[in-house]
C-alpha cells in the first residue's frame, strides 16, 4: 500500500527511518543525507491530522550505548521539522510507550536505538509486538535495512495487516529500480564498477539477458580481461574467479547482451596518487604495471554506450576515483549520465556506495535521473533477491 492511500488522520504513524548517520567524536552529525531523506514522508504525515513515533537503528551496538543514542539526534531533527521532537529512552515497555500513546496529532517522537535489543536483528516476533504497540500504523520508509529480516523492517508488519504501506522514500526507491529492471524504456545500459568481480557476480549475471548493454569497468575489468586471454601486469585480479568470468562473458553473448570492457587503461606503476603512469591497452598491461582508471578511448565508448540508451544503471567506479590522478574515468561516467538524462531523456539511476560518494563530490546528484539511499539492499535487490522489507508491506 502507498502512503497517500492510508488512512491516518488522529492515529499514530510509526514510521521505520535509516536515521544510521555518521557522527564525529563530539557526536555532532556529520552528513545528513538520510535525515533529509526522510522528511517529505515525515512532514507528509503530519499533514494529514497523524503524530509521527520514528523508530531506527544507529551503529552496530553490543547493547546500551551514550555514543551510538539517538538523543543525540534530536536537537538537528528538531530544527529540520521545525518543531520540537519528544524523545523515548527505550523503544518498548514504558519507557516507550509513556511518549507514545500520549501524542497528539502533529507532534513527533523518537525511540531510542533498536539495536540496544539484540532481538531486533534476531527478527524476534515478540519484540515486534511489543514496538508495534507504539503505532496505529506502519510505515517502511528505510530502504537501506529493507534487505535485512528484523523485528522493525519486516516482522512487525504482521501485526499491522490492514494498516500498512510505503513510504514516500521507499516508494521512489521501488519505483526507480522498477524503472530499470522491471518495464524499462529500452535500450538499457547497466553499469558496473569497482574493485572486485567476486561481490558483483550475482549482479551482473541477473543483469545478463536482461539489459541491452552491460559495461564493467573498475578493478573488476581486468578479472574478465584475463579470462579472455589479455595481460593484465600487476592490476587487481581474481584468479580464482576467472572461469566464473569466462563463462558471464560467454552467458551474455549468448542472450544478445553485449558486454563492454575497457579497451584501454591509465596503468601506474605503484598504488600512489603521485605515481607515474601511462596509457596502455588494457590487455597488453606491462609487468610491475597495474590500472588504476579507464583510458581516453574507454571513456568515449562508455560514453557511446550510455548517450544512446534510454534507461541506464550505475553502480560502482571506473577507478582508484579517490586519487585524483586516477579519478577521470568516473568523473567522465558521471558526466555522461548528465548528458543522457538532461539532453537524451533517459531514466539514469545511481546506486552504491562509491558511485554515490562520487556523484555527490562532484555536485550531479541533482542532474541524473535518481540517487539510491540503500547500498547493501539496491545490490541485493539488482541480484534478484526478495527484499524482506518490501515483501512484508506487499504480503
Amino acid at each position: 500500500m502507498q502512503l497517500h492511500q492510508l488512512d491516518l488522520a488522529g492515529r499514530r504513524a510509526l514510521i521505520r527511518v535509516d536515521f544510521n548517520v555518521p557522527m564525529n567524536d563530539a557526536l555532532e552529525i556529520t552528513d545528513d543525507t538520510r535525515i533529509r531523506a526522510a522528511l517529505p514522508t515525515i512532514e507528509y504525515v503530519l499533514r494529514q491530522g497523524a503524530s509521527v513515533v520514528l523508530m531506527s537503528h544507529l551503529g552496530r551496538p553490543k547493547g546500551p550505548s551514550d555514543a551510538l543514542s539517538l538523543r543525540h539526534l534530536v536537537p538537528h531533527l528538531s530544527q529540520l521539522l521545525g518543531r520540537p521532537v519528544k524523545f523515548a529512552p527505550d523503544c518498548v515497555d514504558d519507557a516507550a510507550l509513556d511518549v507514545t500513546q500520549s501524542l497528539l496529532p502533529g507532534e513527533v517522537a523518537l525511540l531510542e536505538n533498536l539495536r540496544f535489543h539484540p532481538e531486533e536483528e534476531a527478527g524476534d516476533e515478540f519484540f515486534a509486538g511489543q514496538l508495534a504497540e507504539n503505532g496505529d500504523v506502519y510505515i517502511q520508509d528505510a530502504f537501506g535495512t529493507a534487505h535485512r529480516a528484523h523485528a522493525s523492517t519486516a516482522v512487525i508488519a504482521r501485526f499491522f495487516p490492514e494498516d500498512k504501506g510505503f513510504g514516500l522514500l521507499m516508494g521512489q526507491e521501488v519505483e526507480a529500480l522498477e524503472r530499470v529492471l522491471g518495464r524499462p524504456e529500452r535500450p538499457v545500459t547497466a553499469i558496473i564498477g569497482g574493485a572486485k568481480v567476486s561481490s558483483k557476480l550475482g549482479i551482473i549475471g541477473h543483469l545478463v539477458g536482461r539489459v541491452d548493454k552491460l559495461v564493467i569497468g573498475g578493478g573488476m575489468a581486468y578479472t574478465c580481461v584475463r579470462a579472455r586471454g589479455g595481460a593484465v601486469g600487476s592490476s587487481l585480479t581474481e584468479t580464482d574467479r576467472v572461469g566464473e568470468a569466462r563463462a558471464i562473458l560467454e552467458r551474455a553473448a549468448a542472450a544478445g547482451t553485449e558486454l563492454l570492457l575497457p579497451v584501454d587503461a591509465l596503468a601506474a606503476d605503484r598504488f600512489a596518487p603521485d605515481a607515474a603512469s601511462q596509457v596502455v591497452p588494457v590487455d597488453a598491461v606491462p609487468d610491475g604495471w597495474m590500472g588504476l582508471d579507464i583510458g581516453p578511448e574507454s571513456v568515449e565508448r562508455f560514453r557511446a554506450a550510455i548517450l544512446s540508451s534510454k534507461t541506464v544503471l550505475w553502480n560502482g567506479p571506473m577507478g582508484v576515483f579517490e586519487m585524483p590522478a586516477f579519478a577521470e574515468g568516473t568523473r567522465a561516467v558521471a558526466e555522461s549520465l548528465v548528458e543522457a538524462t538532461q539532453s537524451g531523456g533517459a531514466f539514469t539511476l545511481v546506486g552504491g556506495g562509491d558511485s554515490v560518494a562520487a556523484i555527490n563530490q562532484l555536485g550531479y546528484a541533482e542532474q541524473v535521473g535518481y540517487v539510491s539511499t540503500g547500498g547493501g539492499a539496491m545490490l541485493e535487490y539488482l541480484e534478484g533477491t526478495v527484499l524482506p522489507g518490501i515483501a512484508a508491506i506487499q504480503d
